[in-house]
């Protein structure tokens, strides 16, 4: 038997592109002699499809798309996912299922029984667990069908769950698992996903084909590398990273095993790649073109750039260079420099003739004030306010450039310097932008040495470096990780190293300033808690404030 994995960035909402690409797949599979292709988990819709599940027309278009896929079913196996409705009046309305087609009928239907509901995913708001496990057979070979999460507690020793979908299959004795899936992307998941997948086949001792999702849905990123593993335990394949790719697999050959092989699994290769298809698929899935940001010549500035012309091209983004009186000149030669080396279109906009103005119109109100956060912030919304004209005069998008840590303690103004419709840098902590900012470096120095080894700071008033209002970023981003990714509280934290007074102040700044993450542009998610949907906090909460 050859079996076909298609890992396709498909379109949430998208039933008739979805179906463009699954019915292209399906002819390319049939011309190498494939007998089965597996798609990934509701393939056909998009994940996740979040409330658009809980419209009658969603799931009509779904099944038409099921209905479609059967129809080119002759002479090969296929394996896709979609929302199903359970004829039950009883429990949700959904299944999470995966459809079994062939010779133009369902053949097998295997809904989802482990339904996650913590980071990310909310799927029991949606779907009704399975409750009954089969094998499907076709062409002599019995096969395990199971979708994403069910594969995920290995021996029923995963406390989120009580029942292990494969376990009740194996007394049917099958020959290999599929696994139809939708996996998110963080730096540090590509090796989970192996381990678990190991797991289970050194459990069963069968093989394993795992097909995953690639590309973005807005700030959720899907890296592919699906996967087939052959019953010794080793990774047969992993297919590519970040990348559309279709291949046929001779289960003999599966059973045999000896190989391996495997993608380089390298933290700042894989964020930045994980960003360039943020950026693009964003873009090119709202029907936008181009893009622009404001270019102050540090490096948060300085890294979004280079990124967004890597997704989009030099000739989609546009930069403004908006100087005020603090702002140093080798800032504004910086920015130019970097603009020029990528050939992107560039605008000197000088702020202070405006920021002048708003001294001017609050003079009385002001009188006898000192200069304090209340001009910096001025300062930064006169340049959000620009960049946000520019974007509604031209149809650009408006890219973030707050980094992780500084959204994290709130060092950012609403409505100005956290404007944007998409943040870039929001999962990515300070000292990881310097890590992508060399890495950009590597072939040749595309970004100015001096955004990358000055100390950071806002230049929002004079000699203002970030190290004023912050403790060190070496010092704060681990803390930060603790926290924010660890979940561990003050006590912890100070048991690990971090000074008492140290890890009340950072704490307080993480929770005060609730709201503004609130506020904030959808961020690009790269690690394992990232802001967003991922990461719900009370804004009012007391806890640690």
């Amino acid at each position: 038997m050859k079996i076909a994995l298609a890992q396709i960035d498909y379109h949430i909402g998208n039933f008739e592109g979805n179906l463009s690409k699954m019915l292209a797949a399906v002819e390319s599979a049939k011309e190498q002699g494939a007998d089965l292709i597996c798609f990934g988990e509701l393939a056909v819709c998009g994940y996740p499809p979040r409330d658009f599940l809980e419209f009658d027309d969603f799931i009509r278009q779904s099944q038409a798309s099921v209905e479609a896929l059967k129809q080119v079913s002759q002479g090969i196996g296929i394996v896709v996912g979609a929302p199903s409705r359970n004829p039950v009046k009883a429990g949700k309305d959904l299944y999470n299922s995966a459809y079994f087609l062939s010779e133009g009928e369902v053949i097998g239907i295997q809904h989802k029984a482990l339904l996650p509901t913590y980071d990310i995913f909310d799927e029991y708001r949606y779907f009704e667990p399975a409750t009954s496990f089969q094998t499907i057979t076709f062409k002599g070979k019995k096969i395990a069908l199971s979708i994403c999460e069910d594969i995920w507690n290995v021996g029923n020793e995963n406390p989120l769950y009580t029942i292990c979908p494969l376990d009740e299959m194996m007394h049917e004795k099958p020959d290999f698992i599929l696994n139809l899936s939708a996996s998110p992307f963080d730096y540090a998941h590509a090796i989970a996903r192996i381990q678990v997948i190991r797991a289970n086949v050194e459990r069963y001792g069968i093989p394993l084909f795992y097909a995953n999702h690639t590309g973005a849905q807005t700030d959720i990123i899907f890296d592919g590398g699906s996967i087939v593993m052959s019953p010794d335990g080793q990774v047969f394949d992993e297919m590519p990273y970040f990348e559309e790719c279709l291949k046929v697999y001779d289960l003999e050959e599966v059973l045999r095993g000896g190989r391996s092989s495997e993608q380089p699994k390298n933290k700042v290769q894989l964020i930045h790649d994980a960003l360039v298809l943020g950026i693009r698929d964003y873009f090119r899935k709202l029907g936008f073109k181009k893009a622009i940001l404001g270019l102050s010549g540090g490096i948060d500035s300085a890294v979004t750039v280079v990124l967004a012309t890597k997704a989009l091209g030099p000739e989609n983004v546009r930069v403004l260079l908006m100087p005020s009186q603090f702002s140093s000149g080798h800032s504004v030669d910086d920015a130019r420099q970097l603009a020029e080396n990528l050939g992107v279109a560039y605008d000197i906009i000088a702020i202070r003739p405006m920021y002048e103005a708003f001294e001017t119109a609050l003079k009385t109100q002001f009188e006898g004030q000192p200069f304090n956060v209340t001009e910096e912030n001025i300062q930064a919304r006169i340049r959000g306010t620009l960049l946000m004209a520019m974007s509604n005069k031209f149809g650009h998008i408006l890219l973030n450039t707050t980094n992780k840590s500084e959204m994290a303690v709130g060092y950012g103004t609403l409505y100005g310097d956290m404007c944007g419709g998409i943040s870039v840098l929001g999962d990515v902590y300070k000292t990881e932008v310097y890590e992508l900012a060399n890495y950009l470096n590597a072939a040749a120095e595309v970004i100015p040495k001096n955004s990358i080894v000055k100390p950071p700071s806002a230049e929002l008033r004079p000699g203002q470096k970030d190290s004023d209002s912050l403790p060190p970023y070496e010092i704060l981003d681990p803390l930060l990780f603790q926290y924010i990714e660890c979940h561990q509280g003050p006590r912890e934290l100070i048991e690990m190293g971090f000074e008492e007074a140290l890890v009340k102040r950072v704490l307080r700044m993480v929770n005060i300033n609730e709201f503004k993450r609130e506020q904030a542009a959808p961020v690009l998610r790269v690690s394992s808690k990232g802001f967003g949907m991922g990461r719900r906090m009370p804004i009012v909460g007391k806890y640690l404030s």
